[in-house]
């Protein structure tokens, strides 16, 4: 009889990719994040949480509405803590940080 004392070969993988996931989504913490919504909002806000269902928190959120006019967003409106349910999400981008930006331009230049 064999007796394996660790994870078999085809489990590891997945082992990985399950953790490589989980990295990229911790660094993404604290980052802002804009969420187009299935009703055409648009919210912007910090990355604080999420879960299975890819239901989403945000923290500091603005809600921005769907506008008849591409080139006018209107005024946000200030919401706070916001939780967006995964099924109402379109796409999420996360918004470049500034300071990274331009740090990376004067370090190659």
């Amino acid at each position: 009889m064999i007796e394996e004392n660790g994870p078999s070969a085809h489990e590891q993988p997945l082992v990985s990719s399950s953790s490589q996931a989980r990295q990229k989504l911790e660094g993404l913490l604290n980052k802002n994040m804009r969420i187009r919504m299935t009703d055409g909002r648009t919210l912007v806000g910090l990355f604080l949480c999420t879960d299975r269902d890819c239901n989403v928190i945000l923290g500091s959120a603005q809600e921005f509405l769907k506008s008849s006019d591409t080139f006018s967003q209107g005024e946000p409106r200030v919401l706070g803590l916001a939780m967006i349910p995964g099924h109402h999400v379109v796409s999420i981008e996360v918004e470049t940080d500034s300071l990274e930006d331009a740090d990376g331009f004067g370090a190659n230049h």
